[in-house]
């Protein structure tokens, strides 16, 4: 990095190791340092260099920064298992992304059937591998602008970095033992990023603000083979509406208002945000909009109707198969009227989710159902996810975080059900799984309110469900405040630092400082060239001709062949990176011992170690005792409010002055708190129910026989011991089966194994790579016996 003075060089001294898909580890950055490449002796300095230092240094590179020296995580992982359709020149300023769509023939499809799918990890009897290096998606590469001066010399790939920014989290849903690893990633998108104010609607390019894709992974971690092994996705979006818009902060206000820049009367910028959508993950393409649309004072609304506007124009010049599914939802009114939002968003989330379907890698199983298996099948994979599912309210904060793990809740009972874990696709709130899930997707909400919005979110998904402590709305007050003050205060710096961090601004004597802009609007905001298609044709023809699969993935390219394992290559091995076993580690400090699972949300006293079992919780049985009929539970006692939280924000508040309904029941009467539940006494067994309420069992006093023969079991014990100390002196030294003749910490000589257990092993072996034989004629002659019995 340069500013006014020498370059400077990041070096990334920490790590930490926060997920791994098969034998791919992603990290994340703990710490770096900065330093000053020239010589002291030779350095001209500039009044202004230390201003710029601190501006840049502000972008905290250890909050939220991601790498991978083996995967790939500036794209989805249905685009890295996708084999590659065509080799290119290496050139790393080549943008096949975002470049001039090429005509789709069956020429290129041959050439990736017949060249490429041969040679990737091809597993032939002379044990030859090969990888591909592949373009990264540059819209999820936050260094690019750093990597300038090392891309245009001719630099190895190995040094080559790519830095991706947003969320990823990994957590094991145990199933009595089989490790399902779910990994939640959220990437951030480098174009037309900044904060929360700042940054509204869209450029001409069609890059909308707070644009995020969030991809939730479900694989079978028994098989850590990145090829063989079994892998589920589902990705969706979050974005800000694609449009002309604003919200000034000059004035002291908690809500800013509304402001439509100008009109775009043929849809060109939402049509150019389209269009990428399709060039990524195909169609249809199925939009979620949580923006209110009734108030009295028109503002979230105006933009809902011109969102549904765009839609419609757009829609006239697409083919019924392939058009854009609008679907509204205003979450912030169902709430407030006490309404089941989450039952609601549930049914939503099944009709999106069954639209564009899900990843599946792996042949299914004899035994599944076909409705548990949705997506678009091909000759590589079992099912592909085609298209997107967007979601969206105003701020792509609170609201949409909500909505997103009700989608992603959905989407992850398909993923078991393809990994043969579930026979149906529907899970329960009160289950392990799912609330790991939700914590997931708390944490995923978060970082990224966090990155953009300046505070944590401020009503959050037990706010929703109902579920929240009354205690809670203290914390929210804070986060308000905290995201106000970040919003009017800090904001302004923090945009200069990422305009100053991904290269949109570069600092030049000559010209004028970044801080004495007034606006960075002409730093995002780049007219578009002359376009040669027509304006009805908002979408390339090189695009559509693949819909409704992926222009990226029928059009992947690679520029290299690697052999794996080869001597005159040095490259991270997957295997010896995720294992090492060079190092002498503790067993505790493993990856894998350290990771979250729905075994820390299982209660201490169960009997059901299913995490798909429900739990009820002590607080949902007591809301049941306390609700009588139609009577309110007692907000005190439930953790509800009678009354709206005042801490609330534009994207997330529930409670608006400007509603022109009366707050109403589910049923249709009006909220108001029943006389009976008021004055309804708190009984001790109301708040302390029994363990056989809770967990179904019931604790009481052991019988007469019980005691004796646990006496009987404890005087066996003590006469064994005894006899055991007879037949065996303390100087009698007793060798046990497993004997080593040498064993230390340097080299040990194992025991010998017997030709019966290699068999065994060796069978066992077989049967995992060959799959089961043909039984034999005396198995098959004893079980017609067995089922000519039965019968």
């Amino acid at each position: 990095m340069q500013f006014l003075e020498g370059y400077y060089i990041i070096l990334i001294t920490k790590r930490r190791r926060v997920a791994v898909i098969g034998y791919h580890t992603l990290y994340k950055i703990e710490d770096t340092t900065m330093i000053y490449i020239p010589h002291e002796s030779v350095r001209i300095t500039h009044p202004d260099e230390s201003r710029y230092v601190k501006m840049f240094q502000s972008i905290d590179l250890a909050s939220n920064f991601y790498f991978s020296y083996s995967y790939d995580l500036t794209h989805n992982l249905q685009h890295n298992l996708t084999d590659p359709k065509q080799f290119v020149a290496r050139d790393l300023f080549m943008q096949p992304d975002n470049s001039a769509s090429v005509e789709i023939n069956d020429s290129t499809k041959l050439f990736t059937e017949s060249v490429v799918s041969k040679n990737k990890f091809n597993e032939s009897e002379s044990s030859q591998y090969f990888g591909i290096r592949t373009y990264p998606h540059k819209k999820f590469v936050w260094n690019l602008h750093l990597l300038n001066e090392a891309l245009k010399t001719d630099l190895h790939p190995n040094w080559i970095l790519f830095i991706t920014h947003g969320f990823i989290s990994q957590s094991n849903i145990n199933v009595f033992g089989r490790p399902l690893y779910l990994t939640l990633i959220a990437r951030r998108s480098n174009k037309y990023a900044g904060t929360r104010f700042l940054k509204r609607g869209s450029n001409f390019q069609g890059d909308v603000a707070n644009e995020v894709e969030t991809e939730q992974i479900v694989h079978d971690f028994r098989m850590s083979s990145f090829n063989n092994s079994h892998f589920t996705s589902f990705v969706q979006m979050r974005g800000s509406i694609p449009g002309h818009w604003k919200q000034e902060m000059g004035k002291m206000v908690a809500k800013p208002a509304i402001i439509i820049d100008f009109f775009d009367p043929f849809c060109e910028t939402a049509g150019a945000h389209f269009n990428d959508l399709l060039k990524r993950y195909g169609s249809p393409i199925v939009i979620l909009n949580l923006v209110k649309k009734r108030e009295r004072k028109p503002q979230e609304s105006m933009l809902s109707d011109q969102f549904n506007t765009a839609i419609k124009y757009l829609n006239q010049f697409l083919p019924v198969e392939h058009q854009i599914v609008y679907k509204t939802f205003d979450m912030a009114r169902k709430n407030k009227s006490n309404s089941n939002v989450m039952e609601q968003l549930a049914g939503i989330a099944k009709n999106v989710v069954s639209k564009v379907g899900i990843f599946h890698n792996q042949p299914t199983y004899f035994t599944q159902k076909p409705n548990t298996i949705i997506g678009r099948g091909d000759k590589q994979f079992c099912t592909r996810q085609t298209g997107i599912v967007r979601t969206n309210c105003v701020d792509c904060l609170d609201r949409t975080n909500t909505a997103q793990f009700a989608i992603g809740k959905c989407a992850l009972g398909y993923q078991l059900c393809a990994l043969g874990v579930l026979d149906t696709p529907n899970l329960e709130f009160d289950t392990d799984c799912v609330r790991m899930l939700e914590s997931l997707y708390e944490d995923h909400g978060d970082t990224l309110a966090l990155q953009y919005g300046g505070s944590q979110l401020v009503h959050r998904i037990k706010t929703y469900r109902k579920t929240a402590p009354w205690t809670s709305q203290g914390n929210d007050i804070m986060q308000t405040l905290s995201r106000y003050y970040s919003n009017t205060f800090s904001d302004a710096e923090k945009q200069n630092a990422i305009n100053l961090f991904l290269g949109l601004f570069k600092p030049n004597e000559n010209r004028p400082q970044i801080w004495e802009y007034a606006t960075d609007y002409y730093f995002h905001h780049v007219p578009n060239p002359f376009n040669s298609r027509p304006l009805t044709q908002w979408w390339e023809m090189g695009v559509f001709k693949c819909l409704p699969y992926a222009y990226n993935d029928v059009t992947k390219a690679c520029f290299e062949l690697i052999q794996v394992h080869s001597n005159d290559v040095e490259m991270i091995d997957g295997f010896v990176d995720y294992y090492r076993p060079n190092e002498f580690n503790m067993l505790m400090d493993t990856f894998a011992l350290k990771l979250s699972s729905t075994v820390d949300f299982m209660p201490i006293c169960t009997v059901n170690y299913s995490p798909f079992a429900v739990r009820t919780r002590p607080d949902k049985r007591r809301e049941e005792i306390l609700l009588k009929g139609n009577a309110i539970k007692n907000p005190s006692v439930t953790g509800q409010s009678s009354t709206s939280s005042a801490a609330s924000s534009t994207s997330s508040s529930d409670a608006d002055s400007s509603d022109d309904e009366e707050t109403m029941n589910s049923d249709g009467s009006p909220d108001t708190m029943s006389k009976a539940s008021a004055s309804e006494l708190i009984t001790f067994k109301s708040l302390f129910p029994s363990t056989e309420e809770v967990y179904g069992f019931k604790i009481t006093r052991p019988s007469k026989e019980d005691i004796l023969t646990y006496k009987k079991h404890v005087l066996m014990g003590k006469r064994a011991k005894g006899t055991a100390l007879r037949l065996f002196p303390s100087n009698r030294s007793i060798k046990p089966l497993s004997n080593f003749s040498s064993d230390d910490a340097y080299k040990v000589k194992p025991p010998t194994v017997c030709e019966k257990s290699k068999a065994i092993y060796q069978n066992y072996v077989n049967l995992g790579i060959h799959g089961p034989k043909n039984p034999s004629k005396t198995d098959m002659e004893i079980y017609r016996k067995y089922a000519s019995f039965k019968h």
